[in-house]
């Protein structure tokens, strides 16, 4: 595990690329999503407990923590997936601009809440061009030439058109490496345009080259998303983040700019977590 000196030279070189936006003014920016006073759990035990953010309309916020700790519970919360599983229940409040989102229809909310996550899971009888009019059929679209526009926008938009542009159609998205995968999985998630994207540890099965071009990616995405991105990867958080937020037992211990949580923490906990002293 690197140093926190380290993980905040880091950051540090990213705000000299100017990759790194948000600074001191954060809590002035507009949050996309809130969260108050959110519990989550399974059956008679409590994952997640009283939990309150809000996240930055055009950023990136990376979750941290160690495993165990509610961050894929979390996560799953936002666009109500945490309900599909037996037993899960949750109480609080989500709001997506100025809706209540768990009071509304969950087919509505993952919609405008798209998900990634961590392993690649593109149709295998679907062609590529298939896997990514999915959800646009699905959601009820039937004029082919919207559909066509759409995919050919969702897979540029995923950096994916001019790899797999000559073969749309012959080619089953299995066939696709496991890096060209996971970002056709992200452009299956924008053919539908969701207004926040989260991505559960979206690269934790991949190599260091598909991994470097998925953080890219997640970088420019912030130019039309809200991004939230789950990691158990300091580094990576380092990287792609405005925002990060460390989850420690089910509890939000600290929320803040990239910058602040990995330079100067105001928790004793969380310089602990990234320093390295556990997790």
């Amino acid at each position: 595990m690197l140093s926190s000196e380290t993980l905040a030279g880091v950051v540090r070189s990213r705000e000299r690329e100017g990759t790194l936006s948000v600074g001191e003014s954060w809590e002035e920016m507009k949050d996309k999503m809130k969260v108050e006073d959110l519990d989550a759990g399974f059956g008679k035990k409590t994952v997640l407990e009283k939990i309150s953010v809000g996240f930055k309309e055009n950023s990136v916020t990376a979750l941290i923590g160690p495993s165990g700790c509610g961050k894929s519970t979390f996560i799953r919360c936002l666009n109500r997936m945490h309900e599909v599983t037996p037993g899960a229940w949750i109480s609080g409040k989500i709001i997506l601009d100025d809706d209540q989102i768990l009071e509304g229809d969950p087919v509505q909310i993952r919609r405008r809440i798209g998900m990634v996550f961590q392993r690649p899971n593109p149709f295998p009888t679907m062609s590529v061009f298939e896997n990514v009019a999915a959800g646009l059929k699905l959601n009820g679209v039937r004029d082919k030439k919207l559909i066509a526009s759409r995919v050919e926008e969702s897979l540029r938009g995923a950096a994916l058109l001019e790899e797999v542009g000559d073969r749309l159609h012959h080619e089953s998205g299995a066939s696709l490496s496991g890096g060209q995968q996971q970002r056709l999985c992200i452009a299956r998630t924008l053919a539908v345009a969701p207004e926040v994207v989260l991505m559960d540890e979206p690269c934790s099965a991949l190599d260091p080259m598909a991994t470097a071009k998925i953080e890219e990616l997640i970088t420019q995405l912030k130019a039309k998303y809200t991004v939230i991105v789950v990691t158990h990867n300091m580094q990576q958080a380092a990287r792609i983040s405005d925002m990060t937020g460390f989850l420690y037992l089910g509890k939000l211990v600290e929320y803040g700019p990239t910058e602040q949580i990995f330079s100067n923490p105001h928790n004793e906990l969380t310089e602990r977590y990234i320093s390295g002293k556990f997790g």
